[in-house]
């Protein structure tokens, strides 16, 4: 189940003062209320926010341990002492490490830097110190990205004779290293705490170098883009600024990279193109790689190394599909019926089952855990959803794991084998206690609902608040829409055009709603703004999100269920086990698994009319044709089309008696159905004499020329300005085109002159008057 929810709520207190605020930046009040809920709440804020820029950088000297960082730095240099660097082997830790070698070198240091691999594990060991000091025998030694919960590792190096810098922006553990430390989280006067590893880096140069270390601005966007913080307070400002150089000083080896010309790179760019090719090389076991395209000005080399990275991210991309499917195919098996779901495998690898985790946690809407056999060990990875705090839940479990950590949406854990089964039924019990069903509904949050033209000043205002990312998105809204125009934006796309009375749009992927969105179904259009300029003219187009609607409403809508229960006549009956049911013991049944478990079931009426004897049934969602969501939650669906997707579910009860059972996902299955209920009476009364038919078909060879439509559905209305029923025109246009008397094909309508057939050899035909005669 999906549910809209307002962004924001306010008093009508804050409401006056959003008006004044509004009046005073001379933003329309739409966006201020944006602003306002997001915590840009005065307008001073407002004025940063809205004109981010570098001249809002904090003073790095605010941050506690800079200035002993900055001393001991400078001592190094004026000593010629042996400086080391140390990172990590993410995106974040890879450009913290370009920034920190950079500006050591202007600084007047040449640094050893390391970045470890995933196989070293993540931070400090003593097995990689030991390989650093026996490369270089540093007597400096700086992390970045990392280090904060290595007390026992940097003392270790501090035995060894080295003096030790922690850079890190990691949450502070219980006990910290006893050493300089510069992390925003710590107490002090830094008044923003959510910097990026690279972030830190960027500020430690500029602590070294003043402004002179702005023009590594484009690793420390890049980082903070990749590393998923928030893209407010001080994040946002170095983020414009590093688009800038992204946009018209583009270093070499971001170019090849990136490999393709774009309008304007944004953080969209960077989060989906960019930073992927980053991480694939540490995933790929060679983050040094991207190190090096980071330091490197050889051009031969930035080809070579990008050309690398791309063919990292294009095997990574290979392994998570691999991956994904294995991943999935364990899930058909087994069952997505629990509140947690888990999975483990013995030739997955470790490097790619986060990606793999979040990916299904967000399909099934259901915290997700990810093993990879290691002996008798598995390692993990868990991935969660809003509501659920996975590490909250591990800890409660902790004894059935050897090891975890991690944060309230991401934690790693190893455990034993043997305690796989024990682990899965301890966090479905403590999930179940914790948490209710509200919490695993799919939420949509919008900032308002559009109710009039959606204003120009708006949307030029929120093309100003980029750029978006996490902590900080694009607003979504919606509007209230019954029938609406809508086309495929070419031949065969699967992405309308869609018209609506307050704003055009565009459904990527929403093919498979045309007959929703057609349709005079109430339904709530959730859509983000996009504002283009095309010939000097500013356009304003809405881009769906999601859409929301209640199959039991709408008059028009009855003729494409008719039409879709015909087309299903056309696919073959699968094989599977039918037992009949009463109306009582169909009801019986469905309370009975209603009650077992939130997943799984799925009620299938094939005519909307068949809910009127089920009164139970009201409070549940209710789908056409293809289910809104794909986390196999209870589902009550009318109609499903032909080729729909039920593989899922586990449980099938037909509320009716069907026209036909042609679902090939029912193959296999043991199907209930209530046989007191007729599910085909649409087909009563329809004329199928072969003069009626013959008729329509007469009147298409007659009006060929002011016929205009891709299917028989498209052709219904033009058919009955000509004076025929809309269910007798789409039925015979069928059984004209399973003839070959007409076709659709490049979607138009095509008459054929002096082709005989015997309606006899229609299937369709057939199988409607067989349905005749057993009402």
């Amino acid at each position: 189940m999906k549910k809209i929810l307002p962004e924001y709520a306010f008093t009508q207190e804050q409401l006056n003062t959003i008006a004044d605020l509004a009046a005073s930046a001379g933003l329309t009040e739409n966006v201020t209320r944006i602003l306002y809920a997001r915590g840009v709440d005065t307008a001073d804020k407002i004025r940063k926010f809205m004109n981010p820029s570098s001249k809002n950088f904090l003073d790095p000297f605010l941050m506690k341990g800079m200035r002993e960082a900055v001393d001991m730095i400078t001592q190094a240099r004026d000593e010629g002492k042996t400086v080391a660097v140390f990172g990590d082997y993410d995106a974040d830790g890879i450009c913290a490490s370009a920034i920190m070698y950079h500006a050591l070198r202007v600084f007047g240091i040449e640094p050893h830097v390391y970045v470890p691999e995933r196989t070293d594990g993540y931070g400090l060991s003593e097995e990689v110190v030991d390989r650093v000091f026996e490369d270089c025998n540093p007597e400096l030694f700086i992390t970045v990205d990392c280090g904060i919960s290595c007390a026992k590792e940097t003392q270790y190096i501090y035995e060894l004779g080295c003096d030790v810098i922690v850079t890190d922006h990691h949450e502070l553990p219980e006990v910290l290293p006893d050493c300089v430390i510069v992390n925003p989280k710590l107490k002090d006067d830094y008044p923003y705490d959510n910097l990026c590893g690279a972030g830190v880096a960027f500020k430690l140069a500029c602590a070294l170098l003043g402004e002179r270390a702005y023009e590594w601005l484009d690793f420390a966007t890049l980082a903070t883009v990749a590393d998923s913080v928030p893209l407010l307070g001080e994040n946002r400002d170095i983020v414009t600024e590093g688009l800038k150089l992204f946009n018209h000083s583009i270093r070499p080896c971001f170019t090849e990279l990136i490999g393709k010309t774009y309008d304007a790179i944004t953080a969209q760019t960077l989060a989906f193109n960019l930073a992927p090719r980053i991480n694939a090389a540490g995933r790929m076991g060679d983050a040094r790689a991207a190190f090096e395209l980071f330091i490197t000005e050889n051009a031969v080399d930035i080809y070579e190394l990008s050309v690398k990275l791309c063919a990292y991210n294009t095997e990574r991309q290979k392994y998570c599909d691999e991956l994904y499917s294995s991943a999935k195919a364990k899930l058909k098996e087994k069952g997505a019926y629990g509140n947690v779901i888990m999975l483990s495998d013995e030739s997955w690898n470790t490097g790619f089952i986060g990606i793999v985790a979040a990916r299904i946690a967000e399909e099934y809407n259901r915290p997700t855990l990810l093993f990879v056999h290691h002996g008798d060990m598995l390692k993990g990875s868990a991935r969660s959803i809003e509501n659920v705090n996975i590490f909250t839940a591990l800890k409660n479990c902790s004894e059935h794991i050897e090891e975890f950590g991690g944060h309230a949406q991401a934690a790693g854990i190893n455990i034993k084998v043997e305690n796989f089964a024990a682990l899965e039924n301890a966090l479905n019990e403590e999930i179940a206690k914790t948490y209710t069903a509200e919490d695993f509904e799919q939420t949509l949050y919008v900032a308002e609902e559009i109710l009039s033209r959606f204003p120009e000043k708006f949307a030029k205002e929120l093309a100003m608040m980029e750029p978006y990312g996490v902590g900080h998105k694009r607003p979504q809204f919606c509007i209230s829409a019954g029938a609406c125009m809508a086309r495929p934006l070419k031949a065969m796309s699967p992405h309308l055009s869609v018209k609506s009375e307050f704003i055009d749009l565009v459904y990527f992927s929403g093919a498979k709603n045309l007959q929703i969105i057609e349709s005079d179904v109430r339904k709530k259009i959730v859509f983000e703004v996009n504002l283009s300029r095309f010939r000097g003219r500013v356009q304003i187009k809405g881009y769906i999100r999601d859409l929301l609607y209640d199959g039991r409403t709408g008059r028009r809508v009855a003729e494409r269920i008719f039409s879709n229960g015909i087309a299903r006549f056309y696919a073959e009956r699968p094989e599977a086990e039918i037992v009949e049911l009463t109306t009582e013991q169909t009801k019986q049944r469905i309370a009975q698994k209603l009650a077992e478990s939130p997943y799984g079931l799925c009620m299938i009426a094939s005519d909307r009319r068949t809910l009127r004897m089920y009164e139970e049934l009201e409070g549940l969602p209710c789908d056409l044709f293809y289910p809104s969501s794909r986390n196999v939650a209870n589902l009550l669906i009318i109609s499903p089309a032909p080729d729909v997707d039920l593989s899922g579910y586990r449980d099938f009860i037909f509320l009716d008696t069907p026209g036909d059972y042609n679902l090939a996902t029912l193959t296999g299955k043991t199907v209930y159905v209530n046989g007191e209920i007729c599910g085909y009476k649409m087909f009563e009364g329809l004329d199928t004499a072969r003069e009626s038919l013959l008729e329509i078909y007469s009147a298409l060879r007659r009006e060929i020329n002011r016929l205009s439509g891709g299917c028989a559905e498209d052709l219904a209305a033009q058919g009955e300005s000509m004076g025929f029923d809309r269910r007798e025109f789409i039925f015979a246009l069928n059984v004209f085109e399973e003839l070959g008397l007409i076709s659709f094909a490049d979607g138009k309508l095509t008459v054929y002159r002096g082709v005989k057939a015997d309606l006899q050899n229609s299937g369709i035909y057939r199988k409607v008057c067989h349905l005749q005669e057993n009402e």
